[in-house]
């Protein structure tokens, strides 16, 4: 039997789901496709888990602590690896890598502007709240 999978959905950790949420629904524009019931915490009102959609591309996310139990920061030695981490999205074209990149720089003005590697892919790098890696990317036309 051949294994064929038809998606892929990684699972990411974060300190603050509301800030999370703020960044990959409201700057992003991913659409929640499902989230436990919210709670009330001290930390505020959250779901635990959000599984968010954007075209092909999903993404879950899960608090790392349970509610009265988060930390008043963020400790860094639960969050330096984070940066270990990259997800990359596919764009149409390198047109579409620079659109991507009007869009987000009106919500994320201290994004840099994407650049060509040397391997022939436009890229777009930014992190998220909690230091995971995204970047947009596209072949650059000949």
């Amino acid at each position: 039997m051949t294994i064929t999978a038809n998606g892929l959905a990684p699972l990411l950790q974060v300190y603050d789901m509301p800030a999370a949420l703020a960044f990959y629904r409201d700057a992003l524009g991913f659409e929640i496709v499902s989230a436990s019931p919210e709670i009330d915490a001290p930390e505020g009102r959250f779901s635990h888990f959000v599984w968010l959609r954007q075209g092909p591309a999903h993404i879950m996310l899960n608090t790392a602590y349970d509610e009265g139990e988060r930390p008043a920061a963020r400790v860094e030695a639960q969050q330096r690896y984070h940066g270990d981490t990259c997800l990359y999205f596919g764009c149409e074209d390198a047109a579409g890598v620079d659109a991507v990149f009007a869009t987000l720089s009106q919500k994320l003005p201290d994004l840099a502007a994407p650049k060509d590697a040397p391997y022939g892919m436009r890229q777009l790098y930014l992190q998220d709240p909690d230091g995971y890696g995204l970047c947009f990317q596209a072949p650059v036309s000949a």
